[in-house]
């Protein structure tokens, strides 16, 4: 049964909106569907940039939608069988901000992909969000997940850890720091647990859902092999460079005083929403099903670093 849900009348996979499928998670979640046979319209403010997304014998319909406006996001869920919003904000500015991007887009494109038809809807979000905490980025991120399931009762919550992978935001920055420093500041004691997880499993894990695997689960937690101090992270991390750091512990008032600059870099190397989810525990909670109902074997960290390397 579930395995004919994810076929159209005419015995084809059902085309696959991806709301910023030109990202960091995005483009590998377009060419993971691709992979399972489904077609895939990326829907993204740059639809230029889908060319790095797709297989060489295989591409995406493209299509420009911006999700603050309901006319093209509605026209970009014109006709699609499921949907997935892979759209995410770490810096705010202007009108981009965390409410408006995680809340009322989030909520935008749930509503209308269901008066669309759409019969299949997947959020990602992230473990730890959560509505009451007193950090906007993770409140928002926790009423964003209330607001889509409130908008598409029967959505599909896709909660991953810290998402790694070549030109990520996090183990690429500590594989450049690891190679030029000889001391290497840490966040507070260096006691944080994380769980960090590739990209790839990530989005292989959101074509198998959306391929009927799993069966009806509403929310995934998406997490990697072991769970991790920050310390042990960063001391694995550097052994598989061949680093041999001196770790310091910083407080984390300094990181936060730190990371309110570097917002304004390019690229913005370091955000004060970074340094809030470097203070809470970033693992599984066991409360929902992971990559291992999928059958996804998570990537071990040291191939991880290895791919890293490779690119960085």
């Amino acid at each position: 049964m579930a395995e004919d849900l994810t076929h159209s009348a005419a015995g084809h996979r059902g085309l696959i909106t991806v709301f910023g499928g030109t990202g960091f998670l995005g483009r590998r979640i377009v060419r993971h569907l691709l992979d399972h046979g489904f077609p895939v319209r990326a829907a993204s403010r740059h639809p230029e940039w889908v060319g790095s997304a797709s297989r060489p014998d295989a591409a995406p319909e493209t299509t420009k939608a911006d999700i603050h406006d309901e006319t093209t996001v509605a026209a970009a869920l014109l006709g699609a069988y499921g949907a997935v919003n892979a759209v995410s904000l770490y810096v705010e500015r202007g009108r981009e901000t965390f409410d408006a991007v995680h809340v009322e887009a989030a909520a935008r494109v749930a509503r209308l992909a269901r008066e669309s038809g759409v019969e299949r809807l997947i959020h990602v979000s992230g473990i730890g969000s959560d509505p009451t905490s007193s950090d906007p980025y993770i409140a928002a991120r926790g009423r964003g997940e209330i607001a889509v399931q409130q908008a598409f009762p029967g959505a599909t919550l896709i909660r991953p850890a810290v998402i790694c992978g070549p030109d990520d935001a996090f183990l690429t920055t500590v594989v450049r720091l690891l190679r030029i420093l000889p001391i290497y500041p840490v966040f507070g004691l260096g006691e944080t647990r994380l769980q960090p997880v590739y990209v790839e499993d990530v989005a292989e894990g959101i074509a198998r859902v959306l391929s009927g695997a799993g069966g009806s689960d509403a929310s995934y937690e998406f997490a990697g092999a072991r769970v991790y101090t920050y310390n042990e992270l960063v001391r694995t991390v550097a052994d598989r460079i061949g680093a041999r750091p001196r770790l310091v512990p910083l407080p984390f008032a300094l990181w936060r005083i730190l990371a309110s600059g570097a917002e304004f870099l390019p690229g913005s190397p370091l955000t004060r929403n970074q340094v809030a989810l470097m203070q809470r525990d970033n693992i599984a909670s066991g409360d929902c099903p992971g990559l291992s109902r999928l059958d996804i074997a998570p990537t071990e960290i040291e191939n991880l670093v290895s791919l890293v390397m490779d690119r960085s």
